[in-house]
């Protein structure tokens, strides 16, 4: 399958098939004239690597995960941990969540008087709850 084929059928664009080649989390199986010719498989290879990408895997990651071989074996610890970090950054964000809608309804003449809206400032200052808007490059 032609690399324009592959752009087409799984919505990755052909640069991005080019960048995953060069970082070795997909390869091309020859040329046909100056085109990347890729197997069948490439499409079920380039959704097993957007899953990685939505469970917040960087692209390293992804690539030890997957390794060279067509039917990969993921280490199950590693997704544990994953999954682990994940609960973590979900209790974060309901807390967060939480704060904010209790901000929002509270009676309180300013919020700087409102004791829950205090421990959640105290928390983010305290760094508690930093890193959550930005994800892995």
């Amino acid at each position: 399958m032609e690399i324009s084929q592959v752009a087409k059928k799984s919505g990755v664009s052909a640069s991005t098939l080019r960048f995953y080649e060069e970082k070795g989390l997909i390869s091309s199986i020859g040329r046909q004239g100056i085109r990347r010719v890729f197997s069948p498989n490439i499409l079920e290879r380039l959704e097993l690597i957007a899953l990685g990408r939505a469970a917040g895997f960087s692209l390293e990651e992804i690539a030890g995960i997957l390794g060279n071989e067509a039917k990969p074996e993921i280490d199950r610890e590693l997704l544990l941990r994953k999954a682990n970090e994940l609960d973590g950054t979900i209790k974060k964000l309901t807390a967060m969540r939480d704060g904010l809608q209790h901000a929002a309804a509270c009676t309180a003449p300013s919020h700087l008087e409102c004791p829950r809206f205090r421990r959640l400032m105290n928390l983010a200052g305290a760094g508690a709850i930093k890193g959550l808007a930005s994800g892995k490059k």
